[in-house]
């Protein structure tokens, strides 16, 4: 085995309160494209004549539901995504009692569909939606039965994603759950994410512990603070170190 793959197998084996912190690029393996990548949604302007972060912001849901949903709907939708290495990975941590929590800034829910039980997730879920108007909750399927906006059977009130757009805040609760969580961890491992997006990436100054570990195919501005920095493949690193055997 390669030598930081051992190091992080050895990291991983020592201790037992452990937190993974990812982004974007733990669900391009399952075939959903990341955001500011070389392939990402986010590189260029979109058919509609406007930038994807502007389509996705608060005000432009607002103003033109319209345009949001045919956007969102066609662009951030992949039910059909199956959960990674990294994703199965991570939950067999979990079940063996090392890995406290998965804190993620993606959207889809691929880490509990992979099995793990303490997802927290900053930017919301496309997997909960609720009406505008009544409150009602909706899942996935009822939002992907039509192209347009999508309105509530009881009221006839637009269902929006659970998801943070742009010019919206995050979650107290949340924040405060994954403060407590990194600040408590001895080991930290940080994965397909560039570290770009605020205030998510802020979350890693909290960290305190013993092992700050980053894994992912382009440097980031922690690299130099890091205690071991892998620039693969998540889903084959944690193959290779998590689900193979030795």
């Amino acid at each position: 085995m390669d030598e930081k793959l051992q190091k992080l197998k050895d990291w991983i084996a020592e201790c037992d309160n452990i937190v993974f912190f990812g982004g974007a690029g733990v669900s391009t393996e399952s075939g959903i494209p990341d955001f500011r990548g070389e392939k990402g949604i986010f590189t260029a302007i979109s058919e509609y004549g406007y930038r994807p972060e502007i389509i996705l912001s608060h005000s432009f849901f607002e103003a033109h539901p319209d345009i949001f949903f045919q956007y969102y709907k066609k662009n951030l939708l992949y039910p059909d995504a199956k959960p990674n290495d990294c994703h199965k990975a991570l939950a067999k941590l979990e079940e063996m009692g090392k890995l406290k929590s998965v804190i993620t800034q993606n959207i889809d829910d691929l880490h509990q569909k992979g099995g793990s039980k303490r997802v927290l997730e900053l930017h919301g879920t496309l997997y909960r939606n609720y009406c505008l108007k009544c409150g009602k909750e909706f899942d996935l399927d009822y939002v992907t039965k039509d192209e347009g906006i999508t309105r509530c059977d009881k009221c006839g009130g637009i269902v929006r994603p659970d998801v943070v757009l742009y010019e919206e805040g995050l979650d107290e609760h949340t924040i405060e759950e994954a403060v407590h969580d990194i600040s408590h961890a001895q080991m930290l491992i940080v994965g397909g994410t560039s570290l770009n997006v605020y205030p998510a990436a802020g979350l890693l100054h909290y960290f305190r512990g013993k092992y700050l570990v980053l894994i992912n195919k382009s440097a980031t501005s922690m690299d130099k603070k890091a205690d071991l920095v892998i620039a693969e493949n998540i889903g084959e690193v944690f193959r290779k170190v998590v689900l193979e055997e030795s």
